[in-house]
Order: C-alpha cells, then sequence, then structure tokens
C-alpha cells in the first residue's frame, strides 16, 4: 500500500495534468472533430484538420529524435509559411520553447538573439538563410526547410507524443526591441497564451470556424498566436507570405472573416485596392489595430472599405491585448477621440514613478496584473526585478483616465518610436551612429508619418562638416534592422543646440519640432 505522502503526490500530478491541456492538445481535438475541414491554405496547397494534426505529430517526434525535450528551445528563420505553424503546435507537444527569430533583424542582432537564448536547433528557410552567413552559432543545429525538412517528417512516427508540458513552461520566445538597443527575448507561457486564447473570444468575438489571415510575419504576436486560437477553436487560417496587398484584398472579398489586421504602413493601399476591385468584401467582424497611427480620415475610409468596425487596438509582446483596447469605431466613423475602454482579464493601475496610484485625469504608468502576462524576459534578471517590482508588470506606456471611464493614450514613460507595427528605441540607432568617430553628438526622435504613423529622424553633430546623410545611413547597414534606419539626417554645428534638462538629458519633445 502507498503511503500517504506518495498518495497525496499521485494525486496532485494527477489533479495538475486533469486541471490543464495545450495547445498541441487543443488542435488535435479540434482536429478529431473536423477531420475534414480545411486548417491551412497558403493559397498554393491546403492542409485538412486531419493532415496537419498528423504532420504536426511528426514534427513532435522529428523535435524528440534531435534531443529536444521539455524546456528546450529551437529557433524558426523564416517567412510565413504552414511549415512554421506545424512546428509551433509541434512545440506545445513536446514541452518545447519556439523561438521566433525575427528575419528584419540585422545579422548581428540575429547572432545576439541565437546566443542570448541558446536553441540547439535552428529551422530555416532558403530566403532568409544568408542572414547566418559569417555568424558564431556554435553547435547550433541547421535544418533547411524543403526537401530536408520532408525527410525528416516522413522519418518520424504520426502518432501523438504524450503531453508534458505544464502552464507555467514556457511556449514562445518572441523578440522586442529594447532600451539600451540589445534585442530582448519576451518568454510567453502556456498559461498566458490560454489566458489570450480566452480573451480573444471573451472580448475580441472569436467563434469556431472563424476565418483569420496570417499575413504579418509570424515572430510577431499578432500572427501566431491569433492563428493558434483560430485553430484550437477549427477554424481556418490562410497564411500569406507578407504584406501581399492582392491576396489579401482578394481574401476580404472572398472568405469571411473574424479579424482583418490591416497596420499602418500597408492600411492606405489595402483600401485603395479594395476600391479599385468594385465590390463589397466578405462580412468581417472587426478590421484594423492601432488607431492612434493612423489618421482618422484613414480609420473611417478602412471601415468603409471593408464593411466593418475599426477595431482601436493596444497591446504589447508582454501582455498580449492591453486592458485598453475595448473600443470599436462604427462603419465610417471619422474618430475625434482615441481614447480606449477596458477589456477583460486584467487588474491594472495608473501609478506615478513612486508607484502610487495617480488621480483621474493625470498621466500614469500603466502597471498590470493578470493571467495574460509573460514569464519575463530570457536571462534578463535585473531588467525583470525592475519591471516586474512590487508585484506588478510596470508597461512603460503612459495613460490618462478621461471623465467617461476610457484612458487615453499619452507616450512612453522611456521614448519610444512606433512605426508600423514595429517598437524602435533612439538608444539602439544612436549607438550605431556615434561608434563613428565623426560623430560628437546624435539624438533620434520620432516624426509623424502618413504612412507608418511615426518614423525616426536623426539630429547630428559632426566633426567633420563634410560627413553626408547617405555617410550616416550606410551605417546601419548591417548593424541594425532597415526599418530602424532614420528616414532623413538632420545636422548641428554645435552640440549646445540639443535642449537638455537641468539633469543634463536630451529632452527630445522639444527637438521633435525641428523635424516637422
Amino acid at each position: 500500500m502507498a503511503e500517504p505522502a506518495q498518495t497525496a503526490s499521485l494525486c496532485a500530478a494527477l489533479t495538475r495534468r486533469a486541471g490543464f491541456a495545450d495547445f498541441g492538445e487543443l488542435i488535435g481535438a479540434a482536429a478529431r472533430r473536423r477531420a475534414g475541414a480545411v486548417a491551412l491554405d497558403d493559397g498554393r496547397r491546403s492542409l485538412s484538420y486531419a493532415a496537419l494534426d498528423e504532420r504536426a505529430n511528426r514534427a513532435a517526434h522529428m523535435l524528440l529524435s534531435a534531443g529536444i525535450r521539455r524546456g528546450d528551445r529551437f529557433g524558426v528563420l523564416a517567412e510565413n509559411r504552414i511549415e512554421y505553424v506545424e512546428l509551433a503546435i509541434a512545440a506545445a507537444r513536446v514541452g518545447a520553447v519556439l523561438c521566433a527569430m525575427n528575419w528584419r533583424f540585422a545579422p548581428a542582432e540575429i547572432e545576439h538573439c541565437i546566443r542570448l537564448t541558446g536553441p540547439s536547433l535552428l529551422f530555416v528557410s532558403a530566403r532568409h538563410a544568408s542572414l547566418l552567413e559569417g555568424l558564431q552559432l556554435g553547435d547550433v543545429g541547421i535544418v533547411d526547410f524543403g526537401a530536408d525538412y520532408e525527410a525528416l517528417l516522413d522519418a518520424a512516427a504520426a502518432t501523438a507524443p504524450p503531453p508534458v508540458a505544464e502552464p507555467e513552461d514556457g511556449y514562445l520566445i518572441l523578440y522586442t526591441s529594447g532600451t539600451t538597443g540589445a534585442p530582448k527575448a519576451a518568454l510567453i507561457s502556456h498559461r498566458a497564451e490560454l489566458a489570450r486564447f480566452a480573451l480573444s473570444q471573451i472580448d475580441a468575438d472569436l467563434r469556431p470556424g472563424d476565418a483569420f489571415v496570417a499575413w504579418a510575419p509570424m515572430f510577431h504576436m499578432v500572427s501566431l498566436e491569433h492563428l493558434l486560437h483560430v485553430l484550437a477553436l477549427g477554424g481556418t487560417v490562410y497564411v500569406v507570405d507578407g504584406a501581399d496587398i492582392e491576396r489579401i484584398v482578394d481574401l476580404a472579398i472572398k472568405v469571411p472573416q473574424w479579424w482583418l489586421v490591416l497596420l499602418p504602413g500597408m492600411v492606405d493601399r489595402a483600401v485603395e485596392t479594395m476600391h479599385r476591385a468594385g465590390t463589397r468584401p466578405a462580412p468581417i467582424k472587426v478590421v484594423g489595430a492601432l488607431a492612434d497611427l493612423v489618421s482618422p480620415s484613414l480609420v473611417g475610409a478602412t471601415s468603409r472599405a471593408f464593411n466593418a468596425p475599426y477595431w482601436n487596438t493596444f497591446g504589447s509582446t508582454e501582455a498580449g491585448i492591453l486592458p485598453f483596447a475595448g473600443t470599436r469605431f462604427a462603419i465610417g466613423e471619422v474618430p475625434t477621440d482615441l481614447a480606449k475602454a477596458p477589456n477583460s482579464l486584467h487588474l491594472y493601475r495608473l501609478v506615478d514613478a513612486e508607484g502610487r496610484d495617480v488621480r483621474d485625469g493625470e498621466p500614469g504608468e500603466a502597471v498590470l496584473r493578470g493571467q495574460t502576462l509573460f514569464s519575463g524576459y530570457w536571462n534578463a534578471a535585473e531588467t525583470n526585478a525592475q519591471d516586474f517590482r512590487d508585484g506588478w508588470f510596470h508597461t512603460g506606456d503612459v495613460f490618462a483616465a478621461t471623465d467617461g471611464g476610457r484612458y487615453r493614450y499619452v507616450d512612453r514613460v522611456k521614448y519610444l518610436i512606433k512605426t508600423g507595427a514595429e517598437n524602435v528605441y533612439p538608444a539602439e540607432i544612436e549607438r550605431v551612429l556615434l561608434a563613428d568617430p565623426r560623430v560628437v553628438e546624435a539624438v533620434v526622435v520620432r516624426r509623424p508619418d502618413e504612412r507608418w504613423g511615426e518614423v525616426p529622424v536623426a539630429i547630428v553633430c559632426c566633426n567633420n562638416q563634410g560627413t553626408t546623410e547617405a555617410e550616416l545611413m550606410e551605417l546601419c547597414r548591417g548593424k541594425l534592422a532597415r526599418y530602424k534606419w532614420p528616414k532623413a539626417v538632420h545636422f548641428v554645428t554645435n552640440p549646445d543646440e540639443f535642449p537638455r534638462s537641468t539633469s543634463g538629458k536630451i529632452q527630445r519633445q522639444a527637438l521633435e519640432k525641428r523635424v516637422r
């Protein structure tokens, strides 16, 4: 007879298992319900749920054969493709962590990300293989998508491995820019992703069978996590290789959809293409994103063109859709107020620099608690201790409560440039410029932009008056992702022309007026 302590331990393990199901299991259940339905379609081929389930099982056994076990990391460096989704499901089924490599990063940034998180295996597409040339990757194994991947899949077992993941285990690593310039690795647990899945249903009206167009890069949460949500409910995911406007609009015309994500930098082209098509779209529940970075007139034009309310979203890799994303603008509405309504599954406060609650109407940093939160940055104990101080996650986003119970976005605690869907911190660019001996001072500020919402612009003082904008732009090549390059360089002749606070810090907001 088992000892009481042993019985209690066994019961605890059994109840933990019974109280949790990962995305590998949820999508497997959807496959049993909808075996013949289309799960994935990339325009060239489609996979039924039964076929996707089998290929994900084979991918899971492929990972196991490579020695990858619960808690181990592997990376994917590829454009949007069906195999990416298979590996995301396989990661859940073996309890591994998928590191979604950002192919927009410069090679040096990619090397930093690999060294930071230590994936033992890296799946790479032919399109992006050149990014690894000359990098010091140690003993990281490389698998090319294509014939090599398919051969490994064919040799693997087609049965589901036994589930091993637990709620607080890491599931995804997404890389986000850091205030000091080096990318950080945000670890998203199964618990967080399942809570975000619930939030998609509670506040974003995701329902079983809904379709979703995954065109944004899968190294971003907006595609990777939302396609998982759709698949867990038996819907169809249309995989699109980037901002292919013609295909996105064609799908909008033909396929009823849940959320048609349109981002600054491409939303205007999508609207123009929809107008040229001269036809009405299929039913779409909600369209758009990031209304703060889109002109009000374009918000109204977008909702009219796609005959759907515009979603005034606000999200982050660290928290998913933040608590201030509950507002939709009616079809054709040109908003005069971008303040956001609260949504579900978060506790939140607005606090000052000392962590004290601010009064209504006063700006304060949003701090959060709740199940959607990530598990911190990989190998960044000091940053995590600061960002999670007092038991709340400090988002760095400043809001002010309005009289109507909504929240108006003010700025970042630390200066951030949001260009399209990408975050750019000035320190990243300034560090590169200041590394050149000709540059005495360099300050990067944001400038409004009709297409991208905001773009970085550099103000530079050099000791060589012959230095050109083109020469400074060239410094960024190979060191920074292209979207981080300054869109213009303004020269000043004296460092004293940079306005400073009494503590000596550059006053960026004052410099913004010089570049508008």
